[in-house]
């Protein structure tokens, strides 16, 4: 099958575009050299938390921040695709429950006890909104490396949602082994909490340590395949409220919405090769007419009408860095905006101050196509999302899934327009 567009990259942006392309009626193929970020993170759509105070409402705060960040990938998505992002997203995850809007950010418990503004998540994490303050009791197993209830209760015991909300937070240890084993990882519990008997065992475990009225809150780990089911009955049998809290990598929640993506996409016709790195490209009179590929193995020859390029940014290697200070677009060798000039500082001594680094990516013009430094279009067929596009900086604005959705859909529908 010679694919009408193949998308470089398996991320959030990536998926996106090509399940959407794939419904519009589009043959498909992804390559991508790994399973992209969504492993990484909780599986919830930030679309705007910080600017640079926290953000309530993203529908009510993105027309001013737009104003002032005119390089940012949100400039270029058509007001009308917004809802209309998120709501694909949630008919396709049905099985997450994918709990929020644009109108009102959740301010969800991170693992290290902060509140993060996000617009969009799993009911289990989203059942953990403390945007009106509560009580909690965090379980989690001595035996868990990855996940630490006493620092994100005492944390939580500071953080203050509101004026007058608060919080009020807890630790539950489990101690002894999990699962039979003294060192489980976070995907070993995932199984475990499947299994019918480990969940008697913790449920039994609980008796009479939960006070009336307060949220119960795990690592996220409830399941890896059939997580609602999991989340439904411990909150009945401990009789209150149950919710996730992301642990660090790799994410549960992350690895759900990843799975279901990749599950959909295969099930509409869209082929998937994964392990597949970008070596080479040939193009004719400003059109990309291939990319090959290398899978360590062998090398291939992927043509196409159309490409997008989707492969992450700095972080994810969509974007390198040299220890000569030079960037460059890994994939096609595109040109970059936002390059720090020679001599000027690349990153900020604050962990969450401004990075140069962040904004670099690819400039774009409406359609999507990269740009040079002049503002010329260099592939008249190729078109860019998610991380790899120049001026954001997510971990600032916390706004990376959000770019990743909403660029990945706007392409599709520029590509199917086109």
């Amino acid at each position: 099958m010679t694919p009408d567009t193949v998308v470089i990259g398996a991320g959030l942006a990536g998926l996106t575009c090509a399940l959407r392309l794939t419904e519009g009626g589009c043959k498909v193929a992804v390559v991508a050299a790994g399973a992209g970020s969504l492993h990484l993170g909780g599986a919830t759509i930030d679309i705007l938390g910080y600017d640079p105070a926290v953000v309530t409402s993203p529908a009510a705060a993105l027309g001013s921040f737009i104003r002032s960040h005119p390089g940012h990938p949100y400039m270029r998505v058509a007001p009308s695709l917004w809802a209309g992002a998120l709501e694909w997203l949630r008919a396709r995850c049905e099985p997450l429950q994918l709990t929020g809007s644009l109108d009102e950010n959740l301010m969800l418990p991170t693992a290290a006890g902060a509140l993060k503004p996000s617009a969009l998540a799993p009911r289990s994490l989203a059942a953990g909104d403390l945007g009106s303050g509560g009580k909690l009791a965090l379980v989690s197993f001595s035996a868990l490396k990855d996940f630490y209830p006493r620092l994100a209760a005492a944390n939580l015991n500071r953080a203050q949602p509101g004026p007058t909300e608060r919080v009020e937070a807890r630790a539950i240890d489990l101690h002894g082994t999990v699962a039979g084993e003294a060192d489980p990882g976070t995907l070993r519990l995932a199984r475990a909490f499947e299994e019918a008997a480990f969940r008697d065992e913790i449920v039994a475990r609980l008796k009479g340590r939960i006070e009336p009225g307060e949220r119960v809150g795990f690592p996220a780990v409830l399941g890896l395949h059939r997580s609602p089911e999991v989340v439904a009955e411990l909150a009945e049998r401990i009789g209150e409220a149950v919710f996730e809290i992301p642990t660090l990598p790799p994410s549960i929640p992350g690895m759900r919405l990843h799975a279901l993506l990749n599950r959909a996409l295969r099930k509409a016709g869209g082929r998937v090769v994964m392990g597949a790195s970008v070596v080479s490209s040939a193009s004719h009179n400003g059109r990309l007419e291939a990319v090959s590929t290398d899978t360590g193995s062998r090398r291939s020859s992927h043509g196409a009408r159309d490409f997008v390029v989707a492969t992450g940014g700095v972080s994810a290697g969509g974007v390198t860095l040299d220890s000569s200070w030079r960037f460059k677009e890994s994939a096609l060798d595109l040109p970059l905006a936002g390059v720090p000039p020679p001599g000027t500082e690349r990153f900020c001594a604050d962990v969450f101050g401004s990075h140069p680094v962040s904004r670099v990516g690819v400039a774009v013009d409406e359609e999507w196509r990269p740009l040079d430094a002049d503002g010329r279009v260099v592939y008249n067929n190729v078109r860019v999302c998610g991380a790899t596009l120049a001026g954001a900086e997510p971990h600032k604005e916390m706004s990376g899934n959000g770019i990743s959705l909403v660029t990945g859909y706007a392409v599709a529908d520029a590509i199917l327009r086109s």
